[in-house]
């Protein structure tokens, strides 16, 4: 851009990866806000346990050192429909793969665990401008049967579940997890298995 006196200025945009995956977890921290209000699932943003080392309460507890007491499982955890669900947010840069480096070690054991107690885990990927639902188990097959250190993003569009944003609802993941469980007895119709008895 030319300024007056023919000055010229260049801006330059810096990334911030200090932020990254915040704008997601806002739209997901939107849609549980509003299944909580509709009394749809009791889904909450788990906090990150630390530990405190040095406050200042001069200047209303401000905290100046801490550490992490233990590695975080998953960012979100709560009930749907009497199942417990836990996921995790995750935007990607890449437009070609999602990179597994994303996720730790501690952390596919954790959805490992929950899969074997009869929860549902997933990941919510947030990847050239449209949202999905990753589902646990695919995730964990894919680890297991590839030596590839990231998943393509053909993989993603073919077995992710597409999420509509909605600007009521922000994210709206529900309708994901009812679209890709759908079939497989995790949420039966109380309805009809009443009429089934009589």
């Amino acid at each position: 851009m030319k300024y007056p006196n023919n000055i010229k200025k260049n801006y330059k945009k810096e990334i911030n990866y200090k932020n990254r995956g915040m704008e997601l977890e806002a739209l997901i921290n939107e849609a549980c806000k509003y299944y909580l209000e509709q009394n749809l699932a009791v889904i909450y943003k788990k906090p990150t346990p630390i530990g405190v080392v040095d406050v200042d309460y001069k200047n209303g507890a401000m905290i100046h050192k801490a550490y992490f007491k233990e590695p975080s499982t998953l960012d979100y955890n709560g009930i749907y429909k009497g199942k417990y669900i836990e996921f995790d947010a995750k935007e990607c840069a890449s437009k070609t793969s999602f990179p597994l480096s994303n996720i730790h070690e501690h952390q596919f054991k954790h959805i490992e665990n929950i899969l074997r107690h009869g929860g549902i885990a997933f990941l919510v990927i947030q990847m050239n401008g449209k949202y999905y639902l990753f589902k646990g188990s695919d995730l964990l097959d894919f680890v297991h049967q590839n030596a590839r250190k990231s998943i393509p993003y053909s993989v993603i569009e073919k077995l992710g579940y597409p999420l509509q944003f909605n600007y009521l609802k922000g994210i709206d993941y529900l309708k994901g997890i009812d679209e890709a469980y759908k079939g497989v007895g995790y949420f039966e119709d109380t309805k009809d298995k009443n009429k089934e008895e009589k």
